[in-house]
């Protein structure tokens, strides 16, 4: 047998033996040179260090690719397992989310969209007293910024003040613009609706959350001057006068 012959021969024996400690492959072929000593972990480690090189994940995905086939493959997973575990199959499981899909839309359709719910409403003026001609001032300031929720607020304000000055509300503190608009209506009924509709801005704005526009605020507006030149409908008078003419018919 020659030297080369037995070389390869030890080492596919050494390869079929199992031996992970040490892969050594003598050199026949010159005397002079040590035989190579390869260890196994050693080499493990270089390989590893070796392939962990940017050079070798230029092309690899991303961290949200990566991410995402994990997701798709949780998803796929999710409905394979539920597919299995449903009558009928997968076939059974489209039915099942089908029958879902048709309750929720008929109970969104019966019950429609989910409202929040009313936030009490506080009081119209705070602890400062101020004139009729002084919440127009202030709500006109902030209407020339642009200012809407301001304005508005400052014109209800106005409205509710100019209806005390006159005494057609009585100043009662802690007022609602709601209550307001209820009181003011009975002494001012052509204005009821208009005025129910301005408490409703106001509350929107100071309580719910919305933002005002021009167009709302030029509503109150145009309501506190049409209410300065409206002549209130007095309960009293208008009995009086058709009792005089009761007791007139009667002479």
């Amino acid at each position: 047998m020659s030297p080369a012959g037995g070389v390869l021969t030890s080492a596919r024996l050494l390869a079929h033996s199992g031996d992970t400690s040490v892969l050594s492959l003598p050199s026949l072929l010159s005397g002079d040179e040590p035989p190579v000593t390869v260890p196994r972990d050693p080499a493990r480690e270089a390989a590893r260090r070796e392939l962990s090189k940017r050079m070798y994940h230029e092309n690899d995905p991303s961290w949200f690719a990566r991410a995402l086939d994990s997701f798709w493959a949780w998803i796929e997973d999710l409905f394979g397992a539920a597919a299995t575990a449903t009558p009928g199959g997968a076939l059974g499981l489209v039915v099942i989310i089908a029958a879902v899909v048709a309750v929720l839309g008929a109970l969104w359709w019966r019950l429609g969209t989910p409202r929040r719910r009313p936030t009490p409403s506080a009081a119209l003026f705070d602890d400062r007293p101020r004139t009729a001609a002084d919440h127009r001032a202030a709500a006109e300031a902030h209407a020339v910024q642009g200012h809407w929720n301001q304005a508005l607020q400052e014109r209800m304000r106005a409205v509710v003040r100019s209806l005390e000055e006159r005494a057609l509300l009585d100043a009662r503190p802690g007022r609602t613009a709601d209550e307001a608009a209820a009181e003011a209506g009975r002494a001012l009924p052509a204005h009821t609706d208009r005025l129910r509709t301005a408490a409703r801005d106001f509350d929107d704005v100071t309580y719910g959350g919305r933002s005002a526009t021009e167009t709302s605020y030029r509503r109150i507006a145009d309501l506190d001057l049409d209410l300065e030149r409206t002549r209130p409908q007095l309960t009293g008078s208008s009995h009086s006068t058709a009792a005089d003419t009761r007791q007139g018919a009667a002479e």
